[in-house]
């Protein structure tokens, strides 16, 4: 098997360049995940940078595009990727060295939704009243709460790359989402002001990139179609 990975040292190097590794297809069982073989190559060399840690798809730190579709490495079966892997960083951020980018703007992005319950002030200062929600309304954050922020959907965003420092991105608007339809929370008109925006809910094509590249399964597209919704409806 051939992996080909896109290399880059800013410190060093002026730009990409490929650089391509062999493992014995022998060594590679049916259940072997591509992280496996990013560990095995690093072995052979230390240079190689990337990202990883829970190994179990839960911290999301191990993002990257394979074979042109982003992914993340420790959840994804290596022998069905073929017998050349071409890998390189998510596309649309600052690469730091090799398979490791900077997602600065990612995460504030995120914060900037203040993805964070905000509920009645009362209810906040008294510990002994909890926020109740019926089972159905619970419900309706399903497909949301499980984001891992692996970055995989806005890195598959055109217009996140077109626009990161404008356009929130398929993550944020999905968390953004996820309170506006939160029954405990309080700054819903507020939330759907604050995307009210041709560069921000709008500015989403509805490509379905984002939901194709979720390693969770959820659907970040239609979270962001219902918050378009609920803004074009909300109360004047």
């Amino acid at each position: 098997m051939q992996v080909i990975i896109e290399r880059f040292n800013p410190e060093n190097d002026s730009q990409p360049y490929a650089q391509s590794y062999h493992i014995d297809d022998t060594e590679i069982a049916d259940d072997t995940m591509l992280l496996e073989l990013l560990q095995r190559l690093r072995e052979q060399d230390p240079s190689l940078g990337f990202r990883s840690s829970c190994q179990e798809g839960v911290c999301g730190s191990d993002g990257m595009n394979v074979n042109g579709s982003n992914c993340l490495s420790c959840i994804t079966l290596a022998k069905p990727l073929g017998e050349k892997i071409h890998i390189r960083a998510l596309p649309g951020f600052p690469i730091i060295k090799d398979l490791i980018v900077d997602m600065s703007i990612f995460y504030q992005q995120y914060r900037d939704v203040k993805p964070f319950l905000q509920g009645d002030a009362a209810l906040q200062t008294n510990l002994e009243q909890e926020f109740l929600q019926s089972p159905q309304e619970r419900a309706k954050l399903d497909g949301s709460v499980e984001c891992i922020l692996c970055a995989c959907c806005s890195s598959s965003c055109p217009s996140f790359w077109w626009n990161p420092d404008l356009f929130p991105g398929p993550a944020a608007l999905l968390a953004a989402n996820r309170f506006v339809v939160d029954s405990r929370d309080i700054t819903t008109i507020d939330r759907l002001e604050q995307q009210d925006s041709a560069v921000k809910a709008f500015r989403c094509r509805n490509i379905q990139n984002c939901t194709s590249a979720c390693p969770k399964g959820l659907n970040p597209s239609r979270a962001i179609q219902a918050l378009k919704h609920a803004i074009v409806n909300k109360p004047t």
